[in-house]
């Protein structure tokens, strides 16, 4: 990567725009925290969703530093795979160091917190996502997904526990889905994993599978959900990895954020 200086040097004589200065200075804006992380502090500008803090494995210390310092930075912060315990911690001890007022929301089972600075105007995007579990024990997973998707100002509608055992009680929520104009559809099943297919098949809009590690013998880990997934003859249907349902939220954000720029044009 090109030092900034060299960057401007090259808009100064011409060799390229204002606007590819502006993208390449934006990708040195990481956040050096001690020893323990580099923060992409301006990763939504690149990519379009900002970089996530991943708690699980880290200890609360560690989790605590980094937050202050980005939070203190950027206003607002996303903390995923965080007990209730720790957001509790977190949330102390942020908003004690920073000395400002904050919103804090946390999902007890997407195990998701977010932090955000009453001067942060929310995000605000056109269309809606639907979210739809096979099973209970899957919940876990789309409930990490919808606040993902809500917290960037999305809309979601849900149905859960409507798998294909029961397969009578997904055509009313489904259809209920479609007439409120969902533009994408995140379905969530483990065991067999057969239900994104069933769901793929009945839609005019694409289908996201997050196969679930939910179930018996070989397919327990959600590996037997996975491969049923990817093999469907469903077209419209795309997979993401097990348990992924914050990969499954972004995909749909940048989604509905590519209708939204369509739209304003």
């Amino acid at each position: 990567m090109d030092s900034i200086r060299k960057i401007l040097e090259d808009l100064k004589s011409g060799t390229i725009s204002i606007n590819d200065a502006e993208k390449q200075i934006k990708s040195f804006h990481i956040e050096k925290i001690e020893e323990l992380a580099s923060f992409d502090l301006y990763r939504e500008f690149r990519s379009g969703f900002p970089e996530v803090l991943y708690a699980e494995g880290k200890e609360i210390e560690d989790i605590i530093k980094i937050s202050r310092q980005v939070i203190g930075k950027k206003g607002h912060l996303l903390i995923s795979r965080v007990s209730r315990e720790q957001f509790e911690i977190i949330k102390e001890k942020v908003a004690d160091y920073l000395n400002k007022e904050f919103n804090f929301i946390y999902n007890e089972k997407g195990k998701l917190a977010y932090f955000k600075a009453e001067n942060i105007k929310k995000n605000k995007l056109l269309g809606r996502v639907g979210i739809i579990t096979a099973g209970t024990s899957d919940i876990y997973i789309a409930e990490e997904a919808k606040m993902i998707i809500e917290v960037m100002g999305g809309k979601v509608l849900t149905a859960y526990d409507v798998g294909i055992s029961g397969i009578h009680r997904l055509f009313v929520p489904l259809k209920e889905m479609l007439e409120s104009d969902v533009e994408i559809i995140i379905v969530v099943a483990g065991m067999e994993g057969t239900l994104p297919s069933v769901v793929a098949s009945l839609v005019d809009v694409p289908v996201i599978g997050v196969p679930a590690p939910v179930g018996y013998g070989l397919g327990e880990k959600g590996v037997g959900a996975l491969i049923t997934m990817l093999q469907s003859c469903a077209p419209g249907l795309v997979v993401v990895n097990i348990g992924n349902g914050f990969g499954a939220a972004v995909a749909a954000v940048l989604f509905l954020r590519r209708i939204q720029k369509y739209l304003e044009k």
